[in-house]
């Protein structure tokens, strides 16, 4: 495995529910996007063992199968299930397979494995293939946990930049005025260049194009032409160029065809391509009166900054950048989506009339009203969240800014004005 700067090694979010799964039986599958970070967390994991959990080093099997010398282990099904059943005769084994979907049939290698009833453990990460993530839903069912990993969150991104206002953070402790400044200015370096880790460790601003630039072609080579077998390259980017544009919109897959001369069923390919690898998710409406709320059409967001930025060829900092709030919506987004606990859901809502709140987190009966304001000046509630309040009566709301912090009685529901690296303690 390779070896890792102790400096570079960031504690990432999925880490406790990923180390509270291996004591299960089932497959601990991880997926995400190439390069944000899935070899570096199973090097975490294997030290957490042997370290915290005392199991032995020879206890522990790592395959990489970008490595042709470990592919090499996965050609006959038969001879690996022999070779693991040896080595697990006396004691249980953790076996680590990075890549895995390039195993061979992957989902029906690894089904074979774990029906094989051996006494071990299986942690296998995947890049986000279409191959690997419906071959192992199908194949699976009732084997496997599957942990989604992100490009860094702000907070890893902290971790990475200064560690100790992270952690102040982390645990809601008090911070300074000059620490707020601190971390709101890495905030806007963040809100520019993402978070896959390789970029956030890069010392200048080419050195950081030149990576996002190895991944996004790494990713239209390897996934969209190699495993999808995309030929279109040119109209697959133009889609992801205009979806960036059009970042917290709705998605009118028609003025899509139209603006980029595909048909419907290519775009919805296309669409389904990008949310499949994990670049792009949908925000479903919320909505309980259908004649007056959108109820079919969703949003777009980009699960990192940077990519988006790419993508439209513009790393201007954010107080130069016209499309700065949908910026900041964007992050937000992703901030809340990681934030999710198991109950919990994340909705927009907007009414015909275009009244809108930009997120909802939605937990039973419960519902967080979050509006994002990028320089919201006064305390003034938005009309969009107003009108939710007024139908809803929510406990409390939120409205994300850059310049405010403070809050707000109105009607029954307490108004809070918060830093975007706030919004998560409440």
């Amino acid at each position: 495995m390779q070896k890792i700067e102790k400096s570079k090694i960031i504690k990432r979010g999925l880490f406790p529910k990923i180390a509270a799964h291996l004591p299960k039986r089932e497959i601990t599958l991880i997926v995400g996007a190439r390069q944000v970070g899935k070899t570096v967390l199973l090097g975490t994991l294997k030290e957490w063992l042997i370290n915290k959990k005392k199991i032995a080093s020879e206890n522990i099997l790592y395959f990489n199968l970008d490595i042709a010398k470990d592919w090499e282990f996965f050609q006959d099904q038969t001879e690996f299930i022999e070779f693991l059943k040896e080595q697990s005769q006396k004691k249980k084994i953790y076996v680590f397979v990075d890549e895995a979907q390039r195993a061979p049939g992957c989902s029906r290698f690894f089904k074979g494995v774990y029906d094989s009833d051996l006494n071990i453990k299986l942690i296998l990460t995947g890049s986000s293939s279409l191959e690997l993530k419906t071959g192992f839903k199908e194949s699976l069912a009732g084997r496997k946990k599957t942990f989604q990993l992100f490009s860094f969150s702000f907070n890893e991104f902290l971790q990475a930049k200064n560690k100790m206002l992270a952690e102040k953070i982390r645990e809601n402790s008090i911070v300074s005025e000059i620490s707020k400044k601190k971390i709101l200015s890495l905030f806007k370096e963040y809100a520019v260049w993402g978070g896959y880790p390789r970029v956030v460790f890069s010392k200048t601003a080419q050195e950081k194009i030149d990576v996002l630039t190895d991944i996004y072609s790494s990713y239209i080579e390897k996934d969209v032409v190699g495993l999808l077998e995309i030929k279109n390259r040119l109209g697959f980017s133009k889609l992801v160029k205009l979806l960036a544009g059009q970042t917290g919109q709705l998605v009118n897959i028609s003025e899509l065809s139209n603006s980029l001369n595909l048909d419907r069923e290519t775009i919805e390919r296309y669409l389904k391509t990008l949310e499949e690898t994990f670049i792009t998710s949908f925000l479903p409406p919320y909505f309980k009166n259908s004649r007056q709320e959108v109820i079919r059409q969703n949003k777009i967001y980009f699960n990192d900054a940077g990519i988006r930025n790419y993508a439209l060829e513009n790393f201007s900092p954010l107080s130069k950048r016209l499309d700065n709030g949908l910026v900041m919506e964007n992050i937000i987004f992703k901030e809340i989506l990681l934030s999710l606990t198991l109950f919990q859901k994340v909705r927009f809502w907007r009414t015909k009339q275009k009244t809108e709140v930009d997120f909802l987190i939605l937990e039973k009966e419960k519902i967080i009203p979050i509006e994002v304001k990028l320089n919201a000046k006064k305390t003034v509630i938005p009309s969009g969240l107003r009108s939710f309040i007024e139908k809803y009566s929510p406990e409390k709301a939120f409205v994300v800014n850059l310049l405010i912090e403070d809050k707000i009685k109105f009607k029954k529901t307490t108004v809070y004005f918060v830093y975007p690296f706030e919004i998560l303690n409440f």
